[in-house]
């Protein structure tokens, strides 16, 4: 996938962003990634609010690349751009992240108690990660933008 197949697709959208934007992301990121990790949170809900961390994390780097995420399948679309906005080094996480949406739709829409604490924590390992692969580039790249 290249951005100019998902400007056609009409799957993302030219946008600036500022650092006051993404200092609103950082905040959600933050308040996720300790959500998830409450004592006694279920493992839905853990595995749901890591989930969402990823997903706001995926949504700053696309936004530092110039560009919004829009339309149907915008969580499919937000684990491809990052891929594209970061490079290769954050393709192991989109992939992880790709494979997660799915049990995340699951869990969210149809079926409750199908996340296992295993799973959970994984999830949240991988989005902490995730953050300061995000972070590091974005510092790199994007120091104006940088926390």
């Amino acid at each position: 996938m290249t951005w100019q197949q998902l400007l056609t697709q009409n799957r993302i959208r030219q946008h600036t962003t500022s650092k006051n934007e993404l200092e609103d992301l950082r905040g959600v990121v933050a308040r996720d990634l300790n959500d998830a990790a409450i004592p006694g949170l279920s493992a839905d809900r853990s595995f749901a609010t890591a989930y969402n961390a990823a997903l706001q994390l995926a949504k700053m780097a696309v936004a530092c690349a110039g560009y919004r995420v829009s339309g149907i399948g915008a969580h499919q679309a937000s684990f491809e751009a990052v891929e594209l906005a970061i490079g290769t080094s954050v393709a192991n996480h989109a992939a992880y992240f790709e494979t997660c949406r799915r049990k995340r739709n699951t869990l969210d829409y149809d079926a409750a108690y199908i996340v296992s604490d295993a799973e959970a924590s994984e999830i949240l390992k991988q989005a902490q990660e995730f953050r300061v692969a995000v972070e590091e580039w974005i510092a790199k790249i994007y120091p104006h933008l940088a926390p």
